[in-house]
């Protein structure tokens, strides 16, 4: 199978499968790799060119380099599992070291600084996520036969299980986002299912659409840039709130199941607040290591008298 055919069906598949933002990072790469290898067999791309590209990357990062390899081998993966190709030139190629860094997360305060920059629409908005904690797709694709007033929850959507499968969990409503999204209700549009929407001029089709947004990711920087904060995105905003969480000793499991995380492990990485048993322990170093000095001082004393004393 030519390598431009493979990629073709690849994208296809995410566009079904996937979320519209994991689609559109996928069509972006997929052009480069295509200005690589379009006129080449898939069963004739070496493991060289892809270590060649895949290093020419990571001039770029590091981070972006892995990103693609990941992204190349799920593509010749899809290849084999179809009995389109044979083999996968990524399979010995290792991923680059990654230095890790504790990711920003803004102050409680920074955060409402922001939100109240922002117009009415922006601040509910605003006001969904942090009071969910959920992701920005999972907002945008909010409709209000999701949200129960009467049970007071909300039903979040996504697609980060396995298989691209739509995956619902239900998150009780704070009285804030109770407040929020009542009113949000009583001023819909009820001809729209959305909870948050917008009409926009399609480029494809040529006409004004009106549906539920895709992304929103431009609007952080110039609400931060007005707000005079450190810049952030809408997805720190789920740290800070594993964060509170987790300073207000709530267990692991509950943080990891109102996030939405599959793995216990994922949920760690939002915990970036210092727990007691670690501030505990360091409290009984730091004592223990002040008793040791007195010791060690005090011996050290009498060794020297007694030394004084013999030369006497």
């Amino acid at each position: 199978m030519g390598f431009l055919d493979l990629v073709n069906r690849r994208l296809d598949h995410v566009k079904a499968y996937n979320s519209a933002s994991y689609y559109k990072d996928h069509v972006y790469m997929a052009k480069r790799w295509v200005r690589e290898w379009k006129d080449i067999n898939s069963d004739m791309i070496s493991t060289d060119e892809i270590q060649t590209f895949v290093l020419r990357r990571s001039k770029v990062s590091a981070f972006t380099a892995n990103n693609e390899l990941r992204c190349l081998r799920a593509l010749f993966n899809f290849g084999i599992k179809r009995n389109w190709i044979t083999t996968n030139p990524t399979r010995n190629i290792s991923f680059l070291p990654i230095e890790k860094r504790i990711k920003y997360v803004p102050p409680k305060e920074d955060v409402l600084k922001v939100i109240m920059a922002a117009d009415p629409e922006t601040q509910d908005y605003l006001w969904v996520i942090k009071e969910t904690m959920g992701r920005m797709s999972e907002i945008n694709r909010l409709t209000w036969s999701d949200v129960n007033f009467d049970e007071r929850c909300v039903t979040l959507y996504t697609r980060k299980k396995k298989g691209g499968h739509l995956t619902p969990r239900k998150v009780p409503l704070t009285q804030k986002l109770f407040g929020t999204l009542s009113c949000r209700y009583l001023r819909r549009d009820k001809s729209k299912p959305w909870v948050f929407w917008h009409r926009y001029w399609d480029m494809k089709k040529k006409t004004w659409v009106e549906g539920p947004y895709k992304d929103r990711k431009k609007t952080m920087r110039s609400l931060c840039k007005k707000a005079c904060v450190k810049y952030f995105r809408y997805h720190p905003l789920r740290h800070l709130g594993a964060s509170i969480l987790d300073r207000a000793n709530v267990n692991i499991g509950t943080i990891q199941r109102i996030l939405g995380h599959e793995n216990r492990s994922t949920t760690e990485i939002y915990l970036h607040s210092i727990g007691e048993a670690e501030r505990e322990a360091m409290s009984i170093f730091e004592k223990a290591a002040q008793d040791s000095h007195t010791v060690s001082h005090t011996e050290t004393k009498e060794e020297l008298g007694q030394f004084t004393n013999s030369l006497i």
